[in-house]
């Protein structure tokens, strides 16, 4: 059976690291339907950076290629797919851990999957050497009536 979604958005750019701001605005206006407090968006808006940036600098590398977006929310839960069709990665466990990098070179601090895997709920990411990388990452928005609970003003008699 076919999963059903309330919306559903699909995005594509040509990888340049200027196009990493628009991923992330758009992501955050299409969230803006959940009703998101201002930390849980920076977390989208954060994870989403790591992802496409990741896409730019080691999936295509010094070649111009597509980055694909495919948003989609369902009840309170948004679900990002950021994919390339770049060099994917050989070793996933090797890329995941915290400093690991390929690109010392360009200052790389290698804690793009540990970053974007502490702002979210879920990530995974699925890669083929020579074909590409897709990350699948999901974050629960807490309901509009939990996010009013947080910031509750109390006055005295």
């Amino acid at each position: 059976m076919k999963e059903v979604f309330e919306n559903e958005m699909k995005l594509e750019f040509i990888s340049k690291s200027s196009n990493e701001a628009f991923a992330r605005i758009t992501i955050a206006a299409f969230v803006s339907q959940l009703d998101p407090n201002i930390e849980e968006l920076a977390d989208i808006k954060t994870a989403v950076s790591e992802a496409v940036t990741n896409c730019i600098i080691h999936g295509y590398e010094n070649k111009q290629g597509i980055v694909k977006i495919v948003s989609k929310l369902k009840d309170n839960e948004i679900i990002i797919e950021i994919s390339d069709n770049g060099k994917g990665i050989e070793n996933i466990d090797i890329a995941k851990e915290p400093l690991y990098t390929t690109k010392p070179n360009l200052e790389r601090s290698g804690m793009g999957f540990t970053i974007m895997e502490s702002f979210m709920d879920k990530i995974d990411v699925e890669s083929i050497v020579g074909l590409g990388t897709k990350i699948t990452m999901r974050k629960t928005i807490k309901s509009h009536s939990e996010n009013e609970d947080e910031f509750e003003i109390i006055t005295k008699d």
